[in-house]
């Protein structure tokens, strides 16, 4: 990663320490590339609350990744997801987590694959890093990272907030060893 972020316009201490914090926390530490969609019942209602208000609702999905794929990715309009299976072929996977058919197209557009037809190809530790590095650009997440702005980032890589203090005290930890 250190050696492509240079070609990638990721080219000071503050924006390397700021992709590095938010690929870490989507990777759990750098150990996963796709998204994991084996939740207990208990846990689809912890993190999906409104999907899943009561356990009747959390079952049918509770370790069932395909299923759960479809149901919190699948027919949703906003991710490009508009056949059935799109949910789960195109669910989080890459160091961002890539999500949906429409980010798979514009990512596999960037860099000149074909990431619909192969979309495990953004789970390859190797492509996925250089999907990643033009991913932070073409988002416009290299404008943020220059003012450690860990909440805008996450709130365009996510949506939300998830995972907000877990990725601060990972930048602040790369601010301090980078400098």
């Amino acid at each position: 990663i250190v050696a492509r972020a240079p070609a990638a316009g990721v080219d000071t201490k503050n924006e390397l320490a700021s992709f590095l914090a938010q690929a870490g926390h989507e990777t759990r530490g750098f150990t996963r590339f796709e998204e994991d969609l084996n939740y207990s019942a208990g846990r689809l209602m912890e993190v999906w609350p409104r999907r899943f208000p009561r356990i009747e609702d959390a079952l049918p999905y509770a370790h069932n990744a395909m299923a759960l794929g479809e149901r919190v990715y699948g027919m949703r309009k906003d991710l490009g997801n508009d056949e059935v299976g799109d949910g789960w072929a195109y669910r989080g996977r890459g160091l961002p987590m890539l999500t949906g058919r429409n980010n798979y197209e514009r990512a596999g557009d960037a860099v000149g694959l074909d990431l619909i037809a192969h979309p495990d190809w953004l789970a390859d530790p190797f492509l996925g890093t250089r999907i990643a590095l033009v991913c932070w650009r073409l988002v416009g997440l290299d404008t943020l990272d220059d003012d450690d702005d860990v909440r805008a980032e996450t709130r365009l890589i996510n949506g939300g907030e998830i995972g907000l203090p877990d990725r601060q005290a990972i930048l602040d930890k790369l601010l301090e060893v980078l400098a």
